[in-house]
């Protein structure tokens, strides 16, 4: 099997996040990481070239796959910021209060920018998402 290309890496999230050539996009960055450090206690790290998070959770399929993932994260893409928050309790409800998103495959959340959200939401649902997958 591939080894997969999202792990845990050394490489410098700052770096990473002042190269995003978009202005606003490369602000809301910067500030989502502010915000996922301070909710979840956690120094962020890089996993692959692309997704910044915060935690370790260990997942495993039925199918027997398993790895370690972030237990919370964000990648701010060129079309939007999205956002890996898993699954859990509240969740629906704080996406119909959060403002302007979407809500991609593998429930993934689009927010275009920071401007378009409740921020106090999204700190909200990032310190759920984080307690849900370091409970396991």
């Amino acid at each position: 099997m591939a080894e997969r290309k999202t792990q845990e890496n050394n490489a410098s999230v700052r770096v990473f996040l002042e190269s995003v050539k978009n202005e606003t996009r490369r602000k809301d960055a910067l500030a989502v990481l502010k915000i996922m450090e301070s909710v979840t206690g956690k120094r962020a790290k890089m996993w692959g070239p692309s997704i910044v998070g915060c935690g370790k959770h260990h997942y495993k399929y039925a199918s027997g796959r398993e790895g370690d993932i972030c237990s919370v994260g964000f990648a701010p893409r060129v079309g939007s910021l999205v956002f890996y928050l898993g699954n859990f309790k509240g969740r629906a409800k704080m996406l119909k209060e959060i403002g302007k998103h979407r809500v991609g495959p593998g429930g993934c959340i689009y927010i275009n920018k920071l401007a378009d959200v409740d921020v106090k939401i999204l700190q909200k649902m990032i310190g759920e998402a984080f307690r849900h997958a370091e409970a396991g």
